[in-house]
């Protein structure tokens, strides 16, 4: 298998920490989306990273779709549960922490144009996103040591991952002062070499 995928992008980074957890080898392409020369459009046509190509050519996107495939792979160090009520809440967990991510990287791409062409309602309305699903992550978590209690499950991966991207790319987010509890999962996960491996870098 070959992933294709950034540095810098929170989705490679949670496809990359569920390859690690599960203990499965695979080639990294790094590529990014946005140059002109991009392989990225050949495998994805939505032009989005990350990218499963699979050893017989079939290429998987949607980091939703690919962490699922990735745990069936093989039994070990299971990250979703059967398919139950259980199973759900782990993907809930999942669509909340990528709809932070997507609400944060459409506040990066708008501070990055040009002042003037910036939208401050915009950027205002997501940054509320952030907010409101930071204050509901902390409410659902409470005191338990993992999203769903014990084990760590794919939710853990998925909100660390959306912490970590913005303590990369928000640091006046002072998230971990407002919800400590969050801070102590996310410097629990940041134990393991999952996390630290992938840490973003430019």
């Amino acid at each position: 298998m070959k992933l294709i995928g950034s540095l810098t992008s929170p989705y490679v980074r949670k496809v990359r920490i569920v390859l690690a957890e599960k203990k499965i080898e695979c080639d990294f392409e790094i590529q990014s989306p946005w140059t002109e020369d991009s392989v990225v459009p050949d495998y994805n046509p939505l032009g989005k990273i990350p990218v499963l190509v699979l050893d017989d050519g079939t290429p998987l996107f949607d980091s939703r779709v690919i962490v699922e495939y990735i745990d069936n792979v093989t039994p070990n160090n299971k990250l979703f549960p059967a398919p139950n009520r259980e199973r759900t809440e782990v993907k809930r967990w999942e669509a909340l922490a990528d709809g932070l991510l997507d609400a944060a990287v459409e506040a990066r791409h708008e501070s990055q144009r040009p002042v003037a062409s910036q939208s401050a309602a915009h950027l205002r309305r997501q940054r509320e996103k952030i907010m409101r699903s930071l204050a509901f992550m902390a409410r659902e978590l409470g005191e338990q040591p993992y999203c769903m209690g014990t084990p760590m499950t794919l939710a853990d991966i998925a909100v660390g991952t959306a912490l970590g991207y913005l303590l990369f790319r928000f640091p006046d987010i002072e998230w971990g002062q407002a919800h400590p509890n969050l801070a102590r999962l996310h410097d629990k996960l940041m134990q393991r070499p999952s996390f630290q491996e992938t840490l973003p870098k430019e």
